[in-house]
């Protein structure tokens, strides 16, 4: 399935969760905020949270510093 991740196309495979999409990307435990269509998904709930063909995702990063 297509979706839209930081404003570009990305091929992922059917039945992904957001889970899944973050240790695909390589964003693994690591700091980060997740949309998904507008909506932030906590950590709490990315293992359950499914994504479909033509979600809008959005991965912000945190960055340390002052």
């Amino acid at each position: 399935m297509t979706l839209t991740l930081n404003g570009e196309s990305l091929k992922v495979a059917e039945n992904l969760n957001t889970h899944d999409l973050i240790v695909q990307l390589g964003y693994e435990n690591q700091r980060i905020a997740l949309e998904v269509n507008e909506v932030i998904i906590p950590k709490s709930q990315h293992t359950k949270f499914a994504l479909n063909e033509g979600d809008i995702c959005e991965i912000i990063k945190a960055v340390g510093g002052g």
